[in-house]
Formats: structure tokens, sequence, C-alpha cells
């Protein structure tokens, strides 16, 4: 058997598929960029989820690529709220009336959601409801914050408008770590951020944490993880720690190298452990449910097949056909300019850029989102819904996880294709080996700004 260790652990964190790199602009619709009105004519349109982005943060942390700026400086959160609402008023015209619109799944995300201010929350809301006719109160909300903006009066409106799960980047307890990670924090405001959390009563808490910071130990982990867990959080996400190209730490030329994977891997490994241990049940990778949690989502969602609005110039969009949005950057200067021409923007009926998904990146979208999780995928609904096995679209690369002891093999008998615990390990590793040619070559060919 191939040794695991053969692959590099740490290549990308795949959310979702065709990455944003693939995207381009689209130039080669007969009458320009395609009207949103056709994408989504003939869709599904019972079960869609409904994003919102803030592309603003007080500070950017040293790991952060997100498209996010710093500040907000002469009104801009105003420009910014005015356009989502221009967005949201032509986004909702082109899903039509021809049958219900019904949003299963809301979100607000960033940046920093609760950069905004109450008063401005209210407004988001009301986008979200009077706009798009999302049903706060009904359905799932869940919603990004961070120590510093997670004040009273935000929390408030938050509770009150139907926030089910609220979602706080904390990365470490120790203060030294915070540092390290360029990410300026004291540990007493963090915990203060939590206590106001807690007492606004929204149903689920969901705590972010990072490992290989430097100078993180095996002992400085395990309090970080301690100091979480007693809040006693419905949720924990331990994300590993990547350099990339125009962040900070990226800046400061640091660089992964084959002892930074293991130190990772072996410091995956004790956390995960730790909250098995302490009653939490794996939902993928980097995502810990306690097993007295309540579950977020209805029973007839399914990230794999249904469709997304997203609202604001960092969100993409997914039909069946194409997945879009506005252009991607990481480096300020660009971010600035392409939330500038947002605010201008009057004109929401067209895509902007994206990428289309035909068949085969059907299939392989649909592996990676079942397979990445737990759970797995089951192998009837892949076949019902492209009439074939995946073992028969996808032997090489199957084959190839076997060998290295990626896959379940006792699942198979209960009708599920499933990642044995050392291929959640490497899901980093396992994901974008089940990425297109075509999109890869995209993404080589993408240059970074």
């Amino acid at each position: 058997m191939t040794s695991p260790h053969t692959v590099r652990p740490y290549q990308s964190y795949v959310y979702a598929y065709p990455h944003k790199t693939a995207y381009r602009p689209l130039t080669g619709h007969p009458v320009g960029r395609p009207a949103l009105r056709e994408l989504w004519a003939g869709e599904p349109k019972d079960a869609l989820s409904l994003y919102l982005h803030i592309p603003f943060c007080e500070v950017r942390c040293g790991f952060c690529n997100l498209f996010t700026r710093i500040g907000a400086p002469d009104e801009l959160t105003t420009r910014y709220l005015d356009a989502l609402d221009r967005q949201a008023t032509a986004v909702r015209d082109a899903l039509g009336d021809d049958e219900p619109v019904r949003f299963a799944a809301t979100a607000f995300g960033g940046g920093t959601p609760t950069f905004l201010t109450a008063a401005e929350l209210e407004r988001l809301c009301d986008i979200a409801e009077k706009r798009m006719g999302a049903d706060l109160r009904s359905v799932p909300l869940s919603v990004e914050t961070s120590p510093s903006t997670a004040t009273t009066d935000r929390l408030a409106v938050l509770a009150d408008r139907g926030t089910t799960r609220i979602s706080i980047g904390v990365q470490s307890f120790v203060d030294a770590e915070a540092r390290a990670a360029v990410r300026p924090q004291r540990r007493a405001d963090v915990e203060a951020a939590l206590g106001r959390i807690r007492d606004a009563r929204i149903p689920v808490l969901n705590i972010d944490l990072i490992y290989g910071i430097d100078g993180q130990t095996e002992i400085s982990w395990r309090s970080s993880l301690d100091a979480a867990l007693a809040w006693l959080p419905e949720e924990l996400y331990l994300y590993p720690l990547y350099v990339r190209p125009l962040t900070g730490l990226g800046r400061l030329g640091a660089e992964a190298d084959a002892a930074w994977d293991e130190e990772r891997l072996r410091l995956y490994r004790a956390g995960r452990d730790h909250l098995l241990a302490h009653g939490y049940e794996q939902v993928s990778m980097r995502m810990f449910r306690r097993t007295d949690a309540p579950q977020q989502g209805p029973a007839d969602y399914a990230c794999q097949t249904d469709g997304m609005i997203g609202l604001g110039c960092g969100a993409r969009s997914y039909t069946s056909r194409l997945h879009y949005s506005f252009d991607y950057a990481v480096e300020m200067r660009e971010v600035r300019a392409i939330i500038d021409s947002y605010t201008a923007a009057e004109d929401f009926s067209r895509a902007e850029v994206g990428r289309y998904v035909d068949g085969d990146e059907a299939r392989r979208r649909h592996l990676l989102q079942s397979l990445l999780q737990a759970e797995g995928m089951q192998l009837a609904e892949y076949r019902e819904r492209f009439d074939a096995a995946p073992g028969d679209d996808f032997p090489r690369e199957l084959d190839r996880f076997e060998a290295r002891g990626w896959l379940d093999g006792s699942a198979g008998a209960s009708g599920v294709l499933r990642l044995s615990p050392e291929g959640l390990a490497h899901s980093d590793a396992l994901g974008p080996e089940l990425f297109s040619p075509a999109v890869r070559a995209a993404m080589a060919a993408y240059e970074p700004k």
C-alpha cells in the first residue's frame, strides 16, 4: 500500500467546485454577458440557498485570502448596501413568478458582516426578506462575526431577526499565537465576546480555531481547544494554517515544507481525537458538531444539487449550468477597485464572470461535495442522478484513493462511498485530485491580483 505521507496533505481547501480562480469573464454569450433571467429559467427554485456577502473587516489577518478590505471610509457601507439592494431587486426579478421561490437556508458572510452597525444589519436583513423573499425566522440563518464586532446591540438585532447560528473566528486563545498569525486580539476580549454571544441566546455557536501557527505546540493547541470547549460550542471548526500569495504571512516569505505538513497532521489528529473524546462527532475534516446540538438545515436541502443565490461582490451564485460571480482579488488595491465598481453599478441583470458546469464537471462536483463529508455519498443517489456509478466515471482516482487507504472499505456493503479517517485527514489532497484537467489549467493560468 502506498503511504499517504508520499502525498502533500495540505494542497487546497476545497469548499466549492469549480474553484473561483477558474472563473473567466462571460463574454462568449451570443448577446454578451448572459442574462440572469435566462440562466434561472427552468431551474428548480423550491430549495435555494441565499448568501449575502459583506466585504469589510476592521483588520486583515495574516493568513486571510478572502475578498475583503480593511475599513469602509466615506459612507462606503451605505453605498454598498444601496448596491446590494439594487442587485437583490434585479435578481429577484430574474427569478420570475412562474413558480414559487423558496429559500431553504440563508447566510451572511464576508469579510465580517458584523462590521456593519446594528442599524445596517437591520437593513441587511430587510434586503434578504423584503427584496428576496427569504423568511429569516423560519429557515437556518448563519452569520459570521469577530471578537471586536460581536457587540451587544448587533447580536440583539441578529437574534431578533432569526439568526440560528453565529460563527466567530477566534483562531487561538493564546495571545502570542494570535500575534504570530497577524491577528491582533487579546484572550480577554475573545472571552467577553463569547459571553455576549451566549447571552444573546442564538441556538448554535461555532468557534473557528487554527492549527499550524508558528510557535504552536500540542500543549498550547490543547489549551485553545479546552478554552473553546469551556463555552460548550455546538460546533467547532479546526482549520490548518495556509500561507497563500498576497497575504500578510505570504509577504513574510513563509513557505510550506514536509516538516510543517507533518506538524499540522499531528496537531489535526490531536485536535480531532480530543473533540471526539469530549462528545463531538466529525462532520468533515474541519467541522465537528456536539452530538446533542440542534441540526442546521431542512432535510430537503442538498448542497450538491440545489442552486445558490449570492448577493454582494464577493459572493458566488450557482445554477445547474453555470457558476458565476464578480471579479476576484486578494491584493488590497484590486479589492478596493472591485468594490468601488460594484457600488457604482446600476445594472445587475447579467452575470459577469463564471464557469459553465457541463456533465463531467457536475459529476465531479457531486462526488467532491459528498465524499468530503464524513457521512460519505449514497451510491444510489449518484446513480439516480447520473445513470452511472462513481467507479465507472472516476476509476483511476478512486483506485488511487483506495490504494492509499483513504476509502472506508466497510462502507460499500451499505451502499455508501465514504472516506476512512486517514482519507478525511487528507481531504485537502484528495479534493484537488478530483479537479478536471480543464479546471486545473484555468487555475494554473490565473494570475493572482
